[in-house]
């Protein structure tokens, strides 16, 4: 550690008692705000985090929505986000009222009769459409998308929410390749928005098959962002949180992380008997990777950067939250 992020810390640390602050880190931060995490997890558990902890600031180390995911269910308590403009792509594809660029239709969901892919609509729109189909929106979604939704879900619990619901035809929003994954898994019939993980769905088959070529003995772990013709052929496909458990208790010794590379910080860490290598080099979020040690440290000593969500928009996806967070 050098001197500079020594005297950084030093202060962050003593800011972060005198403000009762916790700070809360997505995995695909970079490693030396992961080091310096209170909690360190996925949406699902730093929403948990936010809420459960007892503390008057939460320094949200992520993107907006998960800002505003906290504020909402921590209303007593104030959100700092130290990047602002770390924004989620995917979130932003899928708007509550106006029109949306069309995104591309990629190859082979013309073989998933079953899977109806919706790329023109508004969410409203799609409401209209399939009248009485309650919304799953994923929590990568902005806070006015969660309030007209029924129930949110993460990558971790997709399938659990879907099976949850009594309804034989479920909207999920805005990931249509966690979507199809979710068809793979389910009897329901799921309507899917056009929306994608611009990390995740650059991942190919050829990537896979070269990447098995260099590391022939080591398992391929894929998060379910990936396109389904990459989750069908992965030795295991899971969400960040389900990859840092099941590396622990895997006789393998070796594995490909097909996920966003801040994952392997906390891989490597937690396993140092063990080899993880990157699916492609290229998966990296620069969003995710705007927060540094400067910015928690301007944040935590301004009290900047506080995230609101209006109380007619908060109240609503408080309940779609509220039912994600209950499901085991």
């Amino acid at each position: 550690m050098s001197d500079q992020n020594a005297l950084l810390i030093e202060e962050i640390l003593t800011l972060k008692k005198n403000r009762k602050a916790v700070i809360l880190a997505h995995n695909y931060q970079i490693d030396e705000v992961q080091e310096i995490a209170d909690v360190t997890g996925d949406s699902l558990e730093l929403a948990r985090a936010g809420r459960d902890t007892d503390c008057e600031t939460i320094v949200l180390c992520g993107v907006l929505f998960m800002a505003e995911s906290a504020a909402i269910l921590s209303p007593d308590k104030t959100v700092l986000l130290p990047e602002p403009d770390a924004v989620c792509p995917m979130a932003d594809m899928i708007e509550v009222d106006r029109k949306r660029k069309v995104w591309k239709k990629f190859p082979g969901y013309e073989k998933q009769p079953e899977f109806v892919l919706s790329h023109e609509f508004t969410l409203r729109d799609m409401k209209d459409k399939y009248p009485g189909a309650p919304v799953v929106a994923y929590v990568n979604t902005p806070a006015a998308v969660k309030a007209e939704s029924d129930i949110c879900c993460t990558s971790a619990n997709v399938i659990s929410v879907v099976e949850s619901l009594p309804d034989e035809t479920v909207i999920c929003i805005p990931d249509k390749n966690l979507s199809m994954w979710a068809q793979k898994n389910s009897k329901k019939r799921i309507i899917s928005w056009d929306g994608f993980c611009h990390v995740h769905d650059r991942v190919t088959v050829h990537d896979v098959q070269s990447a098995r070529k260099v590391y022939p003995n080591a398992e391929l772990l894929a998060h379910p962002e990936c396109r389904i013709e990459i989750l069908e052929i992965a030795d295991k496909v899971t969400s960040t949180s389900g990859m840092l458990k099941y590396v622990k208790t895997s006789a393998s010794g070796e594995f490909i992380v097909g996920t966003e590379r801040g994952l392997l910080y906390r891989l490597r860490k937690e396993n140092p008997g063990k080899l993880f290598h990157a699916l492609r080099e290229d998966m990296l979020c620069p969003n995710m990777k705007r927060t540094t040690l400067e910015s928690i440290l301007h944040a935590l000593r301004n009290m900047e950067q506080v995230i609101t969500v209006p109380e007619d928009i908060s109240v609503r996806a408080k309940k779609a939250l509220d039912r994600m967070v209950g499901i085991k």
